[in-house]
């Protein structure tokens, strides 16, 4: 399955905490908190409208990110 298909079909969920942290969420199961310079940098994507670019943020911040060599 193509890893964008794969974001669309399965997406990631996320809140930003009153702390500034982000937490990333996957099949209803926490998969990661984001904190300090990184979430800041997710910050400038999660506020825009382009869900793939979130989507893709979202993946790369996690570590759950192809980078399309494996096998």
């Amino acid at each position: 399955m193509d890893a964008r298909r794969r974001l669309v079909d399965d997406p990631f969920g996320w809140q930003r905490t009153a702390s500034g942290q982000v937490r990333v969420t996957r099949r209803g199961r926490l998969v990661a908190v984001i904190a300090g310079a990184a979430a800041r940098r997710l910050d400038r994507v999660l506020d825009g409208d382009d869900e793939d670019a979130v989507q893709h943020a979202l993946a790369r911040a996690t570590g759950n990110y192809r980078r399309g060599n494996e096998r």
